[in-house]
């Protein structure tokens, strides 16, 4: 990096301000308490399974007839499959949710949206683990019906802190701060983890309640709390300070010979004044250069990261034998190395300012580590360890496109002037790998029910190998422009 660059970036970081900090803080927080409550589920899902069989009761003091009117399933394996159809149930309303609330969030107060959609999930989340098991209610009907309702709940989050933190932070340095901010979702992971394993010897409905306590408590925080944008304390937003770089950096989505054949897809820029535009429409920001085939990429690359975030405790219950509660805190590892990853590629995103190279390569590395993994002993220390490692090659890459590629997408040239985009074409980009995420987890009980584990790797590895395809155009594109920089490089030397 030339030394002019590194003096520019120095002096917009100088710009951060207490508020910067505030907002990164609250924004992170808010989404991991989010994630903490999906994390519960997943890792009770033993407990659940042998409440709704009639193993639950071999040992139990409780009458016989109480199981009888409360019965589920007869077996292990049905309870089994329908706790993956209800992950399937709520990424599906979940993905239709962030279309939703994409649209929604650019068009309301990006802070009444995220302090609701975190109230009400955490009372749906307090019935559906708590309040039914307190009153020995269980109804196939009632969990699926609640789910929906959570996964549209939950949506409203992710567009928000990302719209949020695209108001406040711009391509100076994104890639390092997206990639440590989008740790939250890790963070919410193991937040979650530790949660329910602190509570679940009282019973898994103790898990759900503590942690709908603690979401809900965050909402009213974020109500009275959060900045939307550094406009409404009078401070100049991030459209200044990405002007500032303006004649010495490139977007890093777009290069400056494809921006003419995007312009004419653009109804919203005449003459490529865009500042008078107060919201993009949906259509309008599909059509933005790179949310498509980010889109695309993301909803396999989503189907993976989530399913080690859905079935990784159970995976670890059932082909291991360990106790749920230690598989729980094993299962942080994975968080551990998606938080280092994200952060670190990241960085180097921001070094080269070209994304997916770096994507492609931790990609690549990733199908090794899956093939690594698939293989690991029954020995907790080297599990965990391998396990850090397939964290860092596909949790990083999941963070970096649900986070900085999608703030770069939204605040590229095209829209500038237009920061209503952000929370639109994060929804889209969010929805479509959600809707790849919900697919997968029943694909996931329905490969382990009938073929094993280690077929679910195989799918898992090609999932890894259609990323990298769909991303393949950005990534010939990126190469040869970082070729092209070089060689001017070289030349003006």
């Amino acid at each position: 990096m030339a030394w002019p660059d590194i003096f520019q970036r120095r002096a917009l970081l100088s710009r951060f301000s207490h508020h910067h900090v505030v907002v990164f803080l609250l924004t992170f927080f808010s989404y991991s308490l989010l994630h903490a409550s999906r994390k519960t589920f997943s890792n009770v899902k033993v407990s659940i399974s042998k409440q709704w069989t009639p193993s639950a009761f071999n040992k139990s003091v409780e009458p016989a007839e109480l199981w009888s009117s409360g019965r589920l399933f007869p077996s292990a394996e049905e309870a089994t499959l329908f706790l993956g159809t209800l992950d399937t149930v709520f990424l599906f309303s979940y993905a239709v949710g962030l279309f939703i609330s994409g649209i929604i969030g650019d068009r309301l107060n990006l802070r009444w949206v995220l302090s609701f959609g975190m109230c009400s999930s955490a009372l749906v989340v307090f019935v559906f683990g708590t309040v039914t098991e307190w009153l020995h209610f269980y109804n196939k009907w009632l969990y699926c019906c609640l789910w929906i309702v959570n996964g549209l709940l939950q949506s409203t989050g992710w567009p928000c802190v990302v719209a949020v933190m695209g108001n406040w932070f711009g391509k100076a340095g994104r890639g390092v701060v997206f990639g440590l901010w989008s740790a939250c979702a890790s963070v919410g992971n193991i937040l979650g983890a530790c949660l329910a394993s602190s509570v679940l010897q009282y019973g898994y409905e103790y898990a759900f309640l503590v942690t709908a306590a603690v979401q809900f408590a965050g909402g009213i925080v974020i109500f009275f709390g959060l900045l939307v944008s550094p406009e409404e304390i009078g401070l100049s937003g991030v459209e200044a300070e990405e002007n500032f770089e303006e004649d010495s950096h490139r977007p890093l989505i777009s290069d400056a010979e494809n921006e003419d054949e995007y312009e004419p897809n653009y109804s919203v820029q005449e003459g490529r004044v865009v500042t008078h535009v107060k919201a993009i429409s949906f259509y309008q920001a599909c059509c933005l250069p790179g949310v498509v085939p980010y889109s695309v990429a993301y909803a396999c690359l989503k189907l993976v990261n989530y399913s080690f975030f859905f079935w990784l405790p159970f995976y670890l219950s059932n082909n291991f034998g360990w106790k749920e509660a230690d598989a729980d805190k094993l299962s942080i590892w994975y968080d551990v190395g998606g938080i280092i990853g994200g952060t670190l590629q990241g960085f180097i995103s921001d070094v080269l300012q070209k994304r997916a190279p770096v994507l492609a390569l931790s990609l690549l590395l990733a199908i090794g580590s899956l093939v690594g993994y698939s293989r690991s002993p029954n020995d907790k220390s080297i599990n965990a360890l391998l396990m850090a490692v397939t964290g860092f090659f596909i949790g990083g890459p999941s963070n970096m496109i649900s986070s900085a590629i999608s703030a770069d997408l939204g605040r590229q040239d095209l829209v500038q002037g237009s920061s209503e985009a952000l929370a639109t074409v994060t929804g889209i980009v969010d929805g479509t790998g959600s809707i790849g995420a919900a697919v997968g987890q029943y694909l996931v009980s329905l490969i382990q029910d009938n073929l094993g584990w280690m077929w679910v790797f195989y799918f898992f590895i090609l999932m890894t190998s259609c990323t990298i395809l769909f991303i393949s155009p950005l990534l010939v594109r990126e190469i040869r422009s970082l070729v092209q920089r070089r060689q001017a490089h070289i030349l003006s030397e």
